[in-house]
């Protein structure tokens, strides 16, 4: 739902108040406006695929040299 109009709803109970009508105007037109924030949150998350949101940067290039390498036997 995107802009919900209030001449949108069809109420098909008889002998509904309009404060009643207001309620329920009011309901439908926060969960349109909720659907509507949740569905633009998913749409920009997908953008970026689970492989590009997955990888981390690049470690530091290694140098050789004296020092640079530890041995790990003791």
């Amino acid at each position: 739902m995107t802009n919900l109009e209030p001449d949108q709803i069809r109420f098909v109970t008889p002998g509904v108040t309009p404060e009643e009508i207001a309620a329920v105007t009011a309901v439908l037109t926060a969960l349109a406006a909720e659907q509507q924030a949740a569905t633009r949150a998913t749409r920009s998350s997908a953008s970026t695929d689970a492989w590009a949101r997955s990888q981390r940067g690049l470690r530091e290039p290694l140098h050789p040299g004296d020092g640079a390498w530890r041995s790990f036997s003791g």
